[in-house]
């Protein structure tokens, strides 16, 4: 990668935390749900408005969830997430995931959901993960694979958002098919091929609800989040050619044939420490 302190390439502006904040256990971490206890506590890298950190903390009453994020604007909203549900085992902290500041073997469960695309060294940010996680625990990664997203019907200029973000996510020092790659990372980082459990799981937006929700996001985010701002300034592109792109997303969601899925592969890595 092409360095460790790689910017989240979309920000923090609302378009985005819109998208974060529907996320649940249910949709995007039900392969470690089974594994959850109730005594555990969970480090939730990457939680952005805590609704999946939130989950946890209501799955682990008699333990606690922390929260972590590289910068404090979306803990704002975390922190309103959790106390909305009135849960009182959750916290949030800034940090680096390359660096932690816990000690070895502090957590039963180290987990991120779409973060290692976009840090600048995700197979150190494991092994910090592996680090603070205790003895039999578990690391767990979820992470979509950009390119094979895909979409029906060909609506003109969507295959440019994927080739431009793509693009961008990769200047950035991101990788952007992470999703496929999370095996490698989990054996360079030092897990036993044996402890690693490889999956793959799916989101589908198709109905008109979910195509007015997911484009009308993107329609927004293309244009409004600093993906736009990295688009014009760095020369990959134009505020007028990101307004065709925001007028493809909103076009397709009017699609009553609309169809979208977005690939995510998964690890669940048992911990042992040596």
């Amino acid at each position: 990668m092409a360095s460790k302190t790689t910017h989240y390439v979309s920000g923090h502006h609302e378009s985005v935390l819109r998208s974060h904040a529907m996320r649940t256990t249910a949709d995007s971490a039900a392969y470690l749900v089974s594994s959850i206890r109730p005594y555990m506590h969970i480090l939730d890298v990457g939680c952005g408005p805590g609704s999946i950190t939130a989950d946890f903390a209501a799955l682990v009453p008699q333990g606690k969830v922390v929260g972590l994020e590289p910068v404090a604007p979306p803990l704002e909203a975390a922190r309103a997430t959790v106390e909305g549900r009135e849960l009182k085992n959750a916290e949030f902290v800034v940090e680096d995931v390359h660096k932690l500041d816990f000690g070895d073997n502090t957590f039963d469960v180290a987990h991120c959901h779409q973060v290692l695309q976009h840090v600048g060294d995700p197979v150190q940010a494991l092994r910090e993960m592996k680090r603070v996680t205790k003895e039999g625990g578990y690391v767990a990664v979820r992470e979509c694979d950009f390119s094979i997203m895909t979409w029906f019907p060909e609506v003109e200029g969507l295959q440019e958002w994927q080739s431009l973000w793509t693009k961008v996510a990769r200047a950035n020092g991101g990788e952007p098919n992470a999703g496929r790659r999370l095996v490698c990372w989990a054996l360079e980082a030092g897990f036993a091929r044996d402890k690693i459990k490889a999956t793959t799981t799916a989101w589908c937006f198709s109905t008109p609800e979910e195509r007015a929700w997911w484009g009308g996001m993107w329609a927004d985010r293309v244009i409004a989040s600093d993906f736009a701002k990295t688009v014009v300034e760095g020369g990959y592109g134009t505020a007028e050619g990101l307004q065709k792109i925001s007028g493809a997303w909103k076009e397709w969601t009017k699609k009553e044939d609309g169809w979208f899925t977005v690939v995510s592969g998964e690890i669940l890595c048992t911990v042992e420490n040596t």
